[in-house]
C-alpha cells in the first residue's frame, strides 16, 4: 500500500547525514511494466510490488554513506512492517544509465541502490558470525 511505501521511505528520509546534508531523493516505481524493466539486476525483481531508486547527490562529500544510512533504515523499515525487501547495489552500477534514464533522473545525480519490496515466500536466517568472533574489546 501507498500508505507504506511512504512510512519506508521516510525512514529513509530521517536516517543521519553528514553536515544533515540530506543529499538524497527516492524514486518509488509500483507499476508492473517498469519494474519488469529492472530485470537486468536479476530477474526475480519482476516479482516485487514495489521497487525504490535511491537516488544521490555525488557533490556531498558523503553522499555513499549516507545514502548506506538511508537504505538501512529503509531496510528495517521494510522488515518492521513485514515486508521482505533487498539492497541491490552493484548490479545496477554497469546499468546507471539505463536506470538514470528510465526514471527520468537528472544527470548530475547518482543511483546508490535499488530496493525491490514484496511479501517473501520465505523468511531464511542469514548465516552470521558469532559475536565472540567479531568483537574486539579495547584493543583488536
Amino acid at each position: 500500500p501507498t500508505v507504506d511505501l511512504e512510512k519506508i521511505v521516510d525512514a529513509g528520509r530521517l536516517a543521519a547525514t553528514g553536515n544533515n546534508r540530506q543529499p538524497w531523493d527516492f524514486v518509488v516505481v509500483t507499476d508492473r511494466a517498469m519494474i519488469a524493466q529492472f530485470t537486468i539486476s536479476g530477474a526475480w525483481i519482476a516479482k516485487a510490488a514495489a521497487v525504490i531508486a535511491v537516488v544521490m547527490d555525488p557533490s556531498s562529500r558523503w553522499w555513499v554513506e549516507d545514502g548506506a544510512a538511508a537504505i538501512e533504515n529503509m531496510l528495517l523499515a521494510c522488515t518492521a512492517l513485514g515486508y521482505g525487501a533487498c539492497w541491490v547495489e552493484g548490479d545496477i552500477l554497469p546499468h546507471e544509465e539505463y536506470v538514470k534514464t528510465l526514471l527520468g533522473i537528472p544527470p548530475e545525480k547518482r543511483v546508490l541502490a535499488l530496493i525491490p519490496i514484496g511479501v517473501a515466500a520465505e523468511t531464511p536466517t542469514p548465516k552470521k558470525k558469532p559475536l565472540q568472533d567479531i568483537l574486539h574489546w579495547e584493543k583488536f
